[in-house]
């Protein structure tokens, strides 16, 4: 190749660059409504969280939390052998629980890998799996018509030139003072750490088509703490953006403020009632089945069925998603409590999804009675009430008279009579004694239009 073929080629990547990274700070809020659509509507998916941790099942952050040398946690890396991992059986059933997007740890905070990344030799293919386990759960998931997310952590416990800070299991007790630290970290360099960091970014948005959703987790200022500098998250977000310029990307990276580097607020295993707050922003709650996100043996608090569902209503009536977890065994397989879990909610999101995409917060026309949450089709003009407690007799929506033609439960489509309260303009619809076999039912208000 000549030299003037080269400065050629090089001019046109300049000039590529510099057009994709004016797209991104020109992006409109109608341009971001759009790119964001598929998102919104479909309200609900799947984090999937695995990696060396899912052996000692104690928890994710089990390496820091214990201290554990890289030398004790190497066994875990020699004895990585998921003979039953099989994603079309996940994907499989996040479709059946009518997730419609789904997000894998390519990369937790211990540092081993789940693909093939040139960068490095902690990677699934050196282990007894001996392939890119990442492509495997593209291709199955996307097979299944869901999109395509992936997680990979800022944190690297593994790197040696990842600096021992206050959550590394390395780190010295908290009253050591700072010349502890410093003679700890004199041989490492963030600088190295983030061009490894960037290139296996690069990596997973290169190598695997179309990629929806980026999850990068987290930053953590301050003392012995890392934010945007140490990650170079300028830079890296730039460089995800011109990669795919369609992808959604988390809030994690120390970058408010800067223009289109976060699409969503990330409020995580918080309960319903806090979740109300978010009203008006973009986001998405993150939650466990139980207390660990990792495989976690003897863990006991496990949320039940009626748990998780007001999760996920509360959620969208309040115009968020919600992404939930499953921490894979060390075989590759869904815990028994997972597939318990994902069976309930399927068997009522089978009956009752149309309640929960395409769907936001209720107009303020509307006032949700006790113990019911709202949720709205903007496109249909249809109301959903969920009975959080089925209610004996009736239930009355206050100043609805005027606002619906019929009523009916969502599960059979089956007629609710509706009368009106004569003192005044209020919704009187009149409910079975015999609850519907639902955890929670839901009426659907067809509203004039």
């Amino acid at each position: 190749m000549t030299t003037k073929i080269k400065l050629t080629l090089v001019l046109l990547f300049l000039a590529f660059s510099t057009f994709a990274q004016e797209k991104q700070r020109s992006e409109s809020p109608a341009q971001k409504e759009k790119r964001m659509a598929w998102w919104e509507d479909a309200r609900f998916g799947m984090f999937i969280h695995w990696g060396l941790y899912s052996l000692p099942a104690r928890h994710e952050w089990v390496r820091s939390h214990e201290k554990i040398s890289d030398k004790a946690y190497q066994v875990y890396f020699e004895n990585f052998n998921p003979v039953d991992f099989n994603p079309v059986k996940w994907a499989k059933e996040a479709k059946a629980a009518g997730m419609k997007y789904a997000v894998l740890t390519t990369k937790h905070h211990e540092g081993f890998v789940l693909f093939d990344s040139k960068y490095t030799d902690y990677k699934a293919p050196n282990t007894q799996a001996k392939r890119d386990l990442v492509r495997e759960y593209v291709n199955a998931f996307r097979a299944q018509g869901i999109k395509i997310g992936f997680y990979y952590s800022l944190i690297d416990w593994h790197h040696p030139d990842f600096t021992i800070d206050r959550f590394h299991p390395l780190r010295p007790d908290d009253n050591k003072p700072d010349s502890v630290w410093d003679n700890l970290n004199k041989n490492r360099n963030m600088a190295r750490y983030r061009k490894y960091l960037l290139n296996q970014v690069t990596e997973l948005l290169t190598n695997y088509g179309k990629i929806d959703i980026l999850w990068l987790d987290f930053s953590y200022p301050g003392k012995h703490g890392k934010g945007k500098d140490d990650w170079g998250s300028v830079e890296l977000l730039k460089q995800v953006r011109r990669l795919q310029p369609g992808i959604i990307v988390d809030n994690r990276t120390d970058l408010k403020g800067y223009k289109n580097a976060e699409d969503f607020e990330t409020p995580e295993q918080v309960g319903p009632e806090e979740l109300m707050k978010y009203r008006g922003k973009t986001w998405e709650t993150c939650q466990t089945f139980s207390g660990s996100w990792g495989y976690f043996r003897d863990e006991k608090s496990w949320k039940t069925p009626k748990q998780l569902l007001d999760l996920l209503i509360t959620s969208v009536a309040n115009g968020g998603n919600l992404i939930l977890n499953v921490g894979p065994t060390a075989r590759g397989e869904f815990d028994y409590r997972a597939d318990n879990a994902l069976d309930s909610i399927a068997y009522w999101m089978h009956a009752n999804n149309s309640s929960i995409y395409h769907c936001t917060y209720a107009p303020k026309e509307f006032v949700a009675p006790a113990n019911t949450r709202l949720t709205y089709n903007k496109e249909t003009k249809r109301l959903y009430v969920h009975l959080m407690e089925y209610p004996s007799g009736t239930i009355k929506l206050v100043g609805a008279k005027k606002m619906v033609r019929y009523a009916q439960f969502l599960h059979d489509n089956s007629e609710l009579k509706i009368t009106w309260d004569n003192e005044g303009d209020d919704l009187i619809i009149n409910l079975p004694t015999d609850k519907p076999p639902y955890i929670i039912p839901v009426i659907e208000l067809i509203l004039n239009k």
